[in-house]
């Protein structure tokens, strides 16, 4: 994930284009801004606005308002632009965006990646910047030729006049287009003459990513470059006390040991000596408040809490009334841990501090937030911070951090270190910090009551205890995080009347951050297993009881009916194979999965097949958004198989990839995603596939053994012949 889903975000394209139709609409917003249009442009480029630049070479350049992670929009976003201009497709090309406010993201108000937002927030606005260039270069062809505009065409980047046969190409039109001024209106083609989006679309970045010219911030070096690696507190807000560095001195090519705000930085000539030298430290800390933190008493202790009422985040109807008048209620605990984003590209920042200037080189979703930590740190005016945004070698929310701690740490680095400096979160380190710890992030949740009364089928009531609404006050406020928790992560599609959440907010000393699909992998899991129990326990057929409370959910009924059709949902399966359902709505979308698993005598989870059907709205690339379901089922099985953050004695227990492990290629499961069409705008597709895995692989589970699996990961000894699974 990335940044959270805003409540009502979608208030802004409520105006925008209806898909059915051609859309005229009027541009008020500069076309370049600081620093940005035609002294963006290279040599032979021209820009005709800050998204779009043409080379006499007849190349078309596409300025990306978003970093690129492995989601796709190095591709789809100049798909968007492109079906307005009309270039030849071979011709384009990507650059990721300077920060500057043109660039902002048109809901968030800032420049940034997340919250599965890109495609919904750019449905309108790169289309318009493709038509506006289309426009003054057609325009521009239309003087030179001294005939009407009405009589002129585009094909594939050529200007035509069909009466006269004359001709130009972009290349040679945009010089004198960028002369013109640029209209206030244009109008959008209609959906059904589209010609690139909706299409199977190769990626433009692959052939770089392939043949290895691609950058990562890992790539960048600079002349006289240093590097950098950082010995973090083996606690949670540990202080340092002592530094005794002169083994590490002794490593040859280790230039520097200098103290910053997250520890102490080892700093040598290349990254070896570095690590070695980091290695070699003795440092004495002050282990601070957070020394016994164990995660069994802090379980311990939600559930007491829990016990309690608390805050009040949604309510419906009676709940109370309806549970006390049932007939029957069924009650259970469900939790999940902490986790990690466990990122394939380690946290990494590359500064060239001056005495007037800051420049950096990082793979970072949050441009706008970390060019001001780093002004801050550098004591410059952010005008005087350039961010170099490169390719990120995955995300899911690590690399959007609020308090931007890699990018300060990597500037207070650089002030010490006196030249150019890369400062990389080594591995082994991985799950250990001092700020938010790289990749301890997504929040530990507990939901210890979870009421349904079966029968009718109409009243929940669930309280859980939710540590991530903490770390939301660090952007958004006290008040965004009670907005946030009503609107998304307590919402239904269940025609439910009967709805109480309450929730308990306890002060923890772990700094958490948003993970793929935020609070949506806890809720999808809870609520959807729960609606299992439930079906069960009122003898109905789990499939069957989610059409019946869809019945007022069109679209949510689509997707589930697609996913049990597609799935066979009901016909025999082979020995020791069991089938579970799940749904959920998240980021705008509407997805569906059921899974096939078995289990082993041993306990062991075997995953054969997932079904995903998918209502994204309007789909720019059929290819990302298979890609991108595949890939969140794969992590959200990740997650329901393997993964844990454990704390014990204030330390992270887990260290790197052998203790935190992913799922493996011959581990993976075969999966089948289908798209539901529709000409609704785009929705968001980047997280909504993580949230029903886990539910619908412990349904299954349920479907097999009988037994019921209410806290993640699934363990073996939980599922093993003669056991009892966790509860």
């Amino acid at each position: 994930m990335s940044a959270p889903a805003m409540v009502g975000r979608r208030e802004f394209l409520k105006t925008g284009a209806a898909v059915g139709g051609g859309l005229l609409v009027s541009w008020h917003m500069p076309l370049s801004g600081a620093g940005v249009g035609k002294a963006g442009a290279a040599e032979n480029q021209v820009a005709l606005n800050a998204f779009v630049r043409i080379g006499t070479d007849e190349s078309v350049t596409v300025i990306s308002s978003h970093s690129e992670m492995g989601q796709g929009v190095y591709t789809s976003l100049p798909m968007l632009l492109n079906e307005e201009l009309e270039a030849d497709w071979s011709k384009i090309r990507v650059e990721a965006a300077p920060v500057d406010k043109v660039y902002n993201h048109p809901i968030f108000g800032m420049q940034m990646t997340g919250g599965s937002t890109t495609s919904p927030a750019e449905w309108e606005r790169y289309r318009k910047m493709g038509a506006l260039a289309r426009t003054m270069l057609v325009s521009a062809a239309a003087q030179q030729w001294k005939v009407d505009v009405a009589s002129c065409h585009v094909d594939k980047g050529v200007v035509l006049h069909r009466a006269t046969g004359k001709r130009a190409t972009y290349g040679s039109l945009a010089t004198a287009a960028s002369q013109l001024t640029a209209p206030t209106e244009v109008k959008l083609k209609d959906a059904k003459s589209f010609t690139l989006i909706g299409k199977p679309t190769r990626r433009l970045d692959t052939p770089s990513k392939t043949n290895g010219s691609a950058q990562f911030g890992l790539d960048v070096s600079l002349p006289g470059m240093l590097t950098a690696v950082v010995a973090r507190p083996p606690v949670f807000g540990a202080k340092v006390v002592k530094v005794d560095a002169s083994e590490t001195l002794k490593v040859p090519g280790v230039k520097a040991v200098e103290q910053v705000e997250a520890g102490v930085a080892v700093i040598a000539e290349r990254f070896w000596p570095a690590k070695v030298g980091r290695d070699k430290l003795v440092v004495a800390w002050d282990l601070g408040p957070n020394a016994e933190l164990s995660t069994e008493q802090m379980l311990r202790d939600f559930a007491e809490q829990a016990k309690s009422p608390g805050a009040v985040a949604k309510k419906t109807g009676d709940p109370d009334g309806a549970l006390k008048s049932a007939a029957k209620t069924i009650t259970a605990e469900y939790d999940v841990p902490y986790l990690a984003h466990a990122m394939m590209e380690p946290l990494n920042c590359v500064v060239d501090l001056r005495a007037d200037s800051c420049e950096i080189w990082t793979g970072t979703q949050f441009e706008t937030v970390d060019r001001a930590s780093a002004a801050q740190v550098a004591g410059l005016p952010p005008e005087k911070v350039k961010i170099n945004t490169t390719l990120l070698g995955g995300g899911f929310g690590r690399r959007a951090n609020p308090a931007s701690d890699f990018v300060r740490e990597a500037v207070q680095v650089a002030k010490v270190a006196k030249a150019p400096v890369k400062v990389v979160w080594t591995p082994r380190r991985r799950f250990e910090g001092r700020l938010v710890p790289p990749d301890v992030a997504r929040p530990i949740y507990c939901w210890p009551r979870c009421k349904w009364r079966t029968g009718r089928l109409d009243a929940h009531d669930r309280r859980p205890v939710d540590y991530a609404r903490n770390a939301l006050r660090v952007v958004h406020g006290q008040k965004w995080s009670g907005r946030h928790l009503r609107g998304r992560r307590c919402g239904f599609a269940y025609g439910i009347p009967n709805l109480q959440v309450d929730l308990h907010s306890p002060k923890i000393g772990v700094p958490v951050q948003w993970w793929r699909s935020v609070g949506h992998s806890h809720t999808g899991f809870s609520v959807e297993a729960f609606l299992d129990e439930v079906a069960h326990a009122g003898g109905k057929d789990p499939y069957e009881l989610r059409r019946k409370l869809l019945a007022n959910q069109p679209r949510m009924l689509a997707v589930l009916e697609l996913a049990a059709q597609k799935a066979n949902w009901g016909a025999k399966l082979p020995p020791g194979v069991g089938r579970g359902i799940a749904g959920h709505f998240s980021f705008d979308s509407y997805v569906a999965q059921v899974v096939e698993a078995s289990v082993a005598k041993d306990g062991g989870v075997r995953v054969h097949r997932v079904v995903c059907a998918v209502d994204c709205g309007t789909v720019i690339n059929p290819d990302t958004v298979k890609a991108q379901m595949e890939g969140g089922i794969v992590f959200g099985l990740t997650a329901a198989l393997k993964t844990e953050i454990t704390l014990k004695a204030g330390k992270v227990e887990q260290s790197n990839f052998h203790d935190y492990q992913m799922l493996r290629i011959f581990e993976s499961p075969k999966i089948e995603v289908y798209i539901v069409p529709s000409s609704a705008n785009p929705t968001g597709v980047g997280e909504p596939g993580v949230p029903p895995v886990a539910p619908a692989l412990t349904n299954a589970i349920f479907a097999i053994t009988g037994k019921r699996i209410r806290r993640l990961p699934i363990r073996a000894n939980d599922l093993a012949e003669g056991t009892g699974a966790r509860s």
